[in-house]
C-alpha cells in the first residue's frame, strides 16, 4: 500500500502541470485536481469529495483515473474495501494498456484490487487478479511484491505448496530490493512452520528482524515481531510476550490502530492475570472508537458519491428546463410577431386565443411537473425511507447484527437512490423469496413484538414474478412500518396461502385499529394503490382497541 502510494503521489505531482499530449486541462479540472491533493494528507474527507469532482467532470481520461485509484485508497484506509473494488473498477476503465506508463498503472490496480480481495477473504478472485497484474507490469521491481501477495492469498487458502514456489521465485528475483526480501523471507518461513509445525523458522524470521531493523523499516519490524509473536507462542510463552509487547510498542508509534489491536489479542493471550484486565479494557476501547471512525468514513465516502451524482444529475435537469423555458419564451416572441402582423386583420381574436393556448399550456407543463414530483416522492418514500426504517430497526433489536450483511443492505439503499436520482428503475433478482420475506420479518421482531408466519414457503412463491414479488414485499413493509409506528401491537400473524391463480395473504395485529371514521395516510392509501395496480383486492376489518384484520388477494400470473 505505502509503496503503490508513493508510485502515484510522484504521478499525481507530474499530472498536476501537465497532460499527456499537450493540451492544457481547462482551469476547473486543474482546480479540482490540486485541492484535492492539497487535502490529501490532512483532510481525506475533503480530498475524496474533490477526486469525486475530478472524476465526474475531467475530460482528461488518466487523470480520472489516477483520481479513482487515490479514491480507493482512502476508502482502502477506512476498511470500506468493497468501496474501493468500486473505484478501482471503474479506474480500469479510463487506463490505455497500449503505453508502459499504462500498463504499470494497470498492475498497481490489479495488485490492489488483489489485496483488497484478500481482505474480503476472496482468495480465488485474489489470486487471478495478482495474475492479471503480472502480465500488465513492466516494471520488474514491482515483479516480487506482486509475487508475495499471491502467495500470501494462498496461504491463506492454506494452498502451502503453490505459496512456497510463489515466495521462492520471488525471493530468488534480482530486483528484489532488502526490504521485500525480509518481507518475503519471513512469510516464507511462517508458511513453512505453518504446513509443518516442526519446521524451526526462527531463524529466518530473526534474519528479517535484523534485516529491518538495519534498514529502520518500522513497518517491517512490526510484521516481524507479530510472527516471533505466533511462532513462539505454545512452545516459549514468555518469548512471544515479549515480541507482542515489541509490536504493540511498534504499532502506537506507527499510529496503526488495526496492528495495536492485534497486538493486543497476543498480550492478552499471554500475559499475567493482572495485566489481561487491563489489555482487555484497552482493546475494547480501541477497537469500538476504530469501528465507529470507519463507518462513519464509509457513510461520509457513500454520501460524497451520492450528492456528486445528484448534483450533477439536478444540473442537467436544470439545464433541460432552461432549454425548455427559452424555447418558449421564443415561442411566445414568435406568436406576439405574428399577432403584430396579423393586428390589421384581426388582432383582438387571434391574442384571446393566443393567450388561451399559453394558458393551457402553462398548466398542463405545471400538472407535468406535479406528476413527476409526486411520482419521486412515492419512490423515495417506498425505496429509501421504508427501506432505512427497516435498517433503523435491525441495528435497534439485533445488536449482533453483522455488519458485512448491513454494509449490503445500505449499499442496495444507495444503488436504489441512485436509480431514483436518474429516474432509473432498479430490481433486484432474490433467490429466495421466502427467505426474504422471513428477513425482513425478523427485523421487525424483537422482545417486545413477536412476529409468526404460517404458509411462508418456497412452494408458495413459484411462478410469481420478481416485479410482483418487490410490490408484495413493499406492502408488507409498510404494514409492518404502519404496526411498529401507530398500532402499539405485541404479536403479529401472517398467513400466506395459495390457489391455482391468486394469492391470499392474511395480516392480524391485536393493536389499537382503525380509528372510526378511519383516515387512511399516505402508507396505507399506497398499500391500496398497488394491490390495485396488481388487480387484486384488499379489505380492512377493525374494531377500536381490538387489533386490525387485512386480507389481500394477488394474482398470480
Amino acid at each position: 500500500m505505502k509503496l503503490i502510494f508513493i508510485i502515484i503521489s510522484s504521478i499525481l505531482l507530474t499530472m498536476s502541470s501537465c497532460r499527456k499530449g499537450g493540451t492544457p486541462l481547462p482551469a476547473s479540472d486543474y482546480r479540482n485536481y490540486d485541492k484535492a491533493y492539497a487535502f490529501l494528507s490532512t483532510d481525506q474527507d475533503s480530498a475524496f469529495y474533490y477526486f469525486n469532482r475530478v472524476v465526474t467532470e475531467s475530460p482528461d481520461s488518466q487523470q480520472v483515473a489516477l483520481a479513482y485509484t487515490t479514491m480507493a485508497m482512502l476508502q482502502t484506509d477506512a476498511g470500506d474495501y468493497f468501496g474501493c473494488q468500486e473505484s478501482l473498477t471503474s479506474s480500469l476503465k479510463f487506463l490505455n494498456a497500449r503505453d508502459a506508463e499504462g500498463r504499470n498503472d494497470l498492475a498497481n490496480n490489479y495488485n490492489e484490487l488483489g489485496m483488497s480481495s484478500t481482505k474480503l477473504r476472496n482468495y480465488t478472485d485474489a489470486i487471478d487478479y495478482y495474475d492479471q497484474a503480472l502480465s500488465s507490469n513492466k516494471d520488474s521491481t514491482f515483479i516480487p511484491t506482486i509475487l508475495n501477495n499471491q502467495a500470501n492469498a494462498y496461504r491463506h487458502k492454506k494452498e502451502y505448496g503453490p505459496a512456497l514456489e510463489l515466495y521462492q521465485k520471488a525471493i530468488r528475483s534480482k530486483s528484489t530490493t532488502a526490504k521485500v526480501y525480509a518481507r518475503i523471507l519471513t512469510n516464507m518461513a511462517t508458511t513453512k512452520w505453518l504446513s509443518d509445525h516442526t519446521y524451526p523458522a526462527a531463524p529466518e524470521l530473526r534474519q528479517a528482524l535484523a534485516i529491518r531493523q538495519r534498514e529502520k523499516d518500522l513497518w517491517g519490524q512490526n510484521s516481524s515481531y507479530a510472527h516471533l509473536a505466533d511462532y513462539y507462542m505454545n512452545s516459549r510463552p514468555d518469548s512471544a510476550l515479549n515480541y507482542a509487547d515489541r509490536m504493540y510498542a511498534i504499532a502506537q508509534r506507527l499510529h496503526s490502530a488495526d496492528d495495536q489491536l492485534e497486538a493486543l489479542q497476543k498480550l492478552i493471550k499471554l500475559s499475567p492475570g493482572q495485566l489481561t484486565k487491563a489489555y482487555f479494557a484497552r482493546y475494547n476501547q480501541l477497537n469500538d472508537s476504530l469501528q465507529t471512525v470507519r463507518n462513519a468514513a464509509k457513510n461520509q465516502f457513500a454520501l460524497i458519491r451520492y450528492n456528486t451524482e445528484k448534483h450533477k444529475a439536478d444540473k442537467l435537469r436544470l439545464q433541460k428546463e432552461n432549454s425548455e423555458k427559452n424555447y418558449q419564451i421564443t415561442k411566445q416572441w414568435a406568436v406576439i410577431f405574428i399577432i403584430l402582423t396579423m393586428a390589421i386583420a384581426g388582432g383582438i381574436i387571434f391574442a384571446q386565443r393566443s393567450r388561451r393556448k399559453q394558458v393551457e399550456t402553462e398548466a398542463k407543463a405545471k400538472q407535468e411537473l406535479q406528476d413527476y414530483q409526486l411520482s419521486t416522492s412515492k419512490k423515495i418514500h417506498d425505496v429509501v425511507a421504508n427501506g432505512l426504517y427497516q435498517v433503523m430497526a435491525e441495528i435497534e433489536h439485533q445488536p449482533e447484527l453483522d455488519k458485512e450483511i448491513l454494509a449490503t443492505r445500505i449499499d442496495i439503499l444507495y444503488k436504489q437512490s441512485r436509480a431514483i436520482s436518474y429516474n432509473h428503475s432498479l430490481e433486484f433478482n432474490y433467490q429466495d423469496f421466502d427467505r426474504e420475506i422471513t428477513d425482513m420479518l425478523t427485523s421487525f421482531s424483537n422482545p417486545q413484538i413477536t412476529i409468526i408466519t404460517a404458509g411462508n414457503e418456497a412452494s408458495t412463491w413459484d411462478a410469481i414474478g420478481v416485479s410482483t414479488f418487490n410490490e408484495i414485499k413493499n406492502i408488507l413493509l409498510e404494514l409492518l412500518i404502519n404496526m411498529k409506528k401507530h398500532s402499539h401491537a405485541d404479536r403479529v400473524v401472517l398467513r400466506f396461502q395459495r390457489d391455482h391463480v391468486r394469492l391470499h395473504i392474511r395480516y392480524q395485529d391485536n393493536g389499537i385499529g382503525l380509528p372510526q371514521p378511519t383516515k387512511f395516510g399516505n402508507g396505507l392509501n399506497n398499500t391500496g394503490n398497488r394491490i390495485k395496480t396488481m388487480n387484486g383486492s384488499i379489505t380492512f376489518d377493525s374494531n377500536n382497541g381490538a387489533g386490525l384484520v387485512i386480507t389481500m388477494s394477488i394474482p398470480i400470473a
